[in-house]
């Protein structure tokens, strides 16, 4: 043991597993700060709000596998929790880090203080309090070890004082790494035989199997075993927004995003099939349309880590308690004396529905209308982002957008997406180039998303974190136009386009004023060299393309004609 302040442990303890950047809004823990600086080349990311933050700590998570940290002081401490919701719904591996209460000031209306602990439980895995500085070697430890394994998720330290500031008392420590738990995922558990082998007897018998791919695939880096599992039993392959990387949409066996956020192919194909092998997915609302893909009753195989998830929304034929790879690459291997024949019926009808629907959007994805269709941004997105580009997704219309209209043509372009909180993309997308400096990373939103955390665009241009934000510019929050008409039954007023319309701004000019880049398009045939200039400037860029109010996205397809109103 080594008598050294929790600060200085603190620093070399999140060094030694990896951690190149922490978000934040100080002050909180001041005195691991300076030590950070002094001691390790971790960088402290200073936003300009505690949401941002944590949504920046996500982006960096989803984007290098290692788990994210963001810090607050006990004033900002309900703030931050806020902000790592999407994470726990996405399963993201976060470490959130506040101050908190100490026991000599507590019910004495010391200013600012109110105890936040109780608010993080709903939204963590592990949630606990620091109130001796001897505690820190084994509660890091633990918030690592329980943000990395099962189904990764954010965890929560308090740190007792207000500012965290038991991070200046000394104490008999030792810094011990656990490196396994430093990257998802630390350990593979093997799947049981019996249930691979019964999962291959399932699809032999069965006339129109589909696999569902989920977010876990993407967290296992099972993308190749993917592949190899389906060319061997040749049966079409469907993905979650979360799984979207895993699935390049121009291989034959892909049917495209199944779901709310969805294309009408992948819909068709889930909902014919008779067989579901379901990978890393909860199978919750989005992905199954409200748990109405697959139709009920229709027999699914369901592979996840997480015990409680098995069966959870759709009883499951075979459960597979497993780490994804391997239980792919057991299938393949179990699939090794399987007729590939016998679906190519059933992968050609699955071929001419991601057919058709293509065609039946070709029009729209080539648009030469101004003002610009965002499907032609699609489109663009699609044929000219490099092939080991981050694409950082909005919820919203620009998650309707991007799920329906572009096509991952590479397993090296990554694509993630917000888990539905609106505004979330864009800090996300300078935390997930902060993880990886030296891959483009490219933010998709609209006008309604950026006003949510504009500040931080000073936070890239402050710290030189170079991504490039395309603004889906509409002046308008268009997908509640349907809400909304709904509500006035079919007969909304002008004053109530009051709920949905904004002022029309160019976000161009206020990034060059904040010292970013700014690019405003108003015609698609400037889309292409305006997207190259953005992807070669050594600075953060906001792309703003004026769009359409009228264009919105497609409703997901649904066999009965029933809509989820959005």
């Amino acid at each position: 043991m080594v008598q050294m302040t929790g600060a200085r442990f603190l620093a070399d303890t999140l060094a030694g597993y990896g951690v190149s950047h922490v978000f934040m809004v100080p002050a909180v823990l001041r005195r691991t700060m300076a030590e950070m600086e002094r001691r390790t080349s971790i960088k402290n990311i200073h936003t300009h709000g505690e949401i941002s933050a944590a949504y920046m700590a996500d982006g960096y998570a989803r984007a290098s596998g290692k788990p994210g940290v963001c810090m607050a002081q006990q004033t900002g401490a309900l703030n931050l929790a806020a902000g790592i919701r999407d994470a726990w719904l996405a399963s993201t591996p976060l470490i959130a880090m506040t101050g908190g209460s100490r026991p000599s000031s507590r019910f004495r209306g010391l200013y600012q203080e109110v105890e936040d602990l109780p608010t993080f439980t709903p939204y963590t895995k592990w949630n606990a309090s620091v109130e001796d500085v001897e505690r820190f070697p084994d509660m890091v430890r633990q918030a690592f070890r329980e943000a990395t394994t099962g189904r990764p998720g954010p965890v929560h330290l308090q740190f007792q004082g207000q500012e965290g500031e038991l991070d200046q008392h000394e104490g008999d420590m030792e810094v011990v790494l656990e490196e396994a738990f430093a990257v998802i995922p630390p350990f593979r558990p093997q799947p049981d035989g019996d249930a691979v082998r019964n999962t291959i007897d399932l699809i032999e018998s069965a006339e129109r199997p589909i696999i569902v791919v989920g977010g876990g695939v993407r967290s296992s880096g099972a993308g190749e075993a993917l592949f190899r599992f389906a060319r061997a039993v040749n049966i079409p392959i469907a993905c979650s927004a979360s799984g979207r990387d895993c699935v390049p949409d121009n291989d034959p066996l892909s049917v495209g995003v199944v779901g709310t956020y969805s294309r009408e192919s992948a819909n068709r194909a889930v909902h014919e099939s008779d067989l579901v092998i379901v990978l890393g997915s909860k199978m919750g609302s989005m992905v199954s349309n409200f748990w109405r893909l697959p139709v009920p009753g229709t027999k699914v195989v369901q592979v996840d880590l997480d015990p409680a998830i098995l069966g959870r929304n759709y009883p499951a034929e075979v459960s597979i308690l497993s780490d994804a790879r391997l239980a792919l690459e057991a299938l393949a291997t179990a699939a090794g004396g399987f007729n590939k024949r016998a679906n190519d019926a059933w992968v050609k009808s699955a071929q001419e529905y991601a057919e058709n629907w293509r065609q039946t959007r070709a029009e729209q994805r080539d648009s030469d209308a101004v003002p610009i269709r965002p499907e032609r941004i699609c489109g663009e997105l699609s044929d000219h982002l490099p092939d080991d580009a981050i694409l950082v997704v909005d919820t919203g219309h620009a998650g309707m957008w991007m799920a329906g209209m572009y096509d991952q043509t590479s397993m090296t372009r990554s694509y993630i997406r917000s888990a539905g909180h609106l505004g979330w993309a864009f800090s996300a997308s300078l935390g997930a180039k902060c993880a990886c400096p030296d891959r483009p990373v490219v933010c998709f939103t609209g006008d309604l998303g950026m006003w949510y955390h504009i500040g931080e665009i000073e936070t890239a241009v402050r710290w030189n974190i170079n991504s490039v934000t395309i603004v889906n510019n509409n002046h308008s929050g268009n997908q509640s136009m349907r809400g909304f008409s709904l509500a006035y039954e079919g007969k909304p007023t002008e004053r109530s386009r009051e709920l949905w319309v904004h002022k029309e701004v160019n976000f161009a000019r206020i990034a060059e004023e904040i010292g970013a880049l700014g690019i405003r398009v108003e015609n698609p045939k400037d889309f292409r060299p305006a997207l190259d200039q953005a992807l070669n400037t050594d600075r953060p860029v906001v792309l703003d393309v004026v769009t359409d109010i009228d264009a919105v996205a497609p409703l997901a397809w649904d066999a009965d004609g029933w809509v989820q109103s959005y």
